[in-house]
């Protein structure tokens, strides 16, 4: 294996890492949201507010979009799962590049 190959695999490691950790943000976020819809966390509570802030933060950007796009169902937002579909398939994708 050359400098090369050994650099790109390496990236590749990193990028589905990312993408891993990224995936779960987003569950810990919709599992956040629904805590704070049904109250039983309360975001008067400083620390609740700030990892709140922070996880909204994180994945407002991309789910923001796909709201945009994705037909009104009621009450259920259906952003997250299509958003973790996606990453699955970057994933995959990524996967393919280095076995190949």
């Amino acid at each position: 294996m050359n400098v090369f190959s050994a650099t790109t695999s390496a990236l590749l490691d990193i990028i589905e890492i990312v993408l891993n950790f990224y995936i779960w943000v987003i569950i810990v976020g919709a599992t956040m949201s629904w805590l704070v819809a049904f109250n039983i966390v309360n975001t008067n509570n400083r620390f609740v507010h700030m990892v709140g802030d922070f996880l909204f933060r994180l994945t407002e950007p991309l789910l923001k979009p796909l709201r945009r796009v994705l037909p009104n169902m009621g009450g259920l937002d259906l952003s997250p799962l299509v958003l973790i579909l996606i990453i699955m398939f970057i994933q995959s994708f990524v996967h393919h590049l280095g076995v190949g």
